[in-house]
């Protein structure tokens, strides 16, 4: 091997681990962000299902919109897809352990659950926040699909939010006022 040769190929072992190492640290950089955690939900022949997500955001006013983000393997997915509408349950403080559940894989995540049917999705008894939309559009992003909704109805109540923050759940402090 020539000079030349030997530095293209440690160049090429160098490029290859730090793409081994950029997931864990992209990774590492978005568990510091604080996102508000809700369970998305949609009834499929089967009954209903859900998934907890902390991917997801207002995205229009006007109409008013919100997009979510489904891992593309999921059986949400597939019931969004087939029918069209799914349902945003925004968690408060008090709903770790259902946010928990709901992101569970392999059991019945709506056992012992309370909800009732609005709008075609199942709506989670308690959440303080809940839309239910129409799918607009799946645009593909990854291993995921971020699905655009069209807001047909909203409900919301008193309480303080859910986050998720370095892989744990918790809530948000208004900071004291500057004086």
């Amino acid at each position: 091997m020539t000079a030349i040769q030997t530095e293209v190929a440690w160049e090429a072992v160098a490029a290859a681990a730090e793409a081994m190492e950029l997931p864990s640290r992209f990774r590492e950089v978005m568990g510091n962000v604080v996102t508000p955690v809700s369970i998305v939900t949609a009834l499929g022949a089967g009954g209903p299902h859900g998934t907890t997500v902390s991917a997801f955001s207002s995205l229009s006013m006007s109409p008013p919109m919100v997009l979510v983000c489904l891992d593309r393997g999921s059986d949400l997915l597939d019931i969004v897809r087939s029918t069209g509408r799914f349902g945003l349950n925004v968690m408060g403080s008090g709903q770790a352990s259902l946010a928990a559940g709901f992101a569970r894989k392999g059991i019945d995540r709506f056992a012992g659950v309370e909800w009732t049917l609005e709008h075609g999705v199942p709506r989670l008894t308690g959440a303080p926040g809940w839309v239910a939309c129409a799918a607009t559009q799946l645009v593909p992003g990854g291993d995921h699909d971020i699905v655009l909704g069209l807001v047909l109805d909203a409900g919301s109540a008193d309480g303080a939010p859910l986050a998720y923050h370095r892989r744990t759940f918790g809530t948000h402090d208004p900071l004291p006022a500057d004086g």
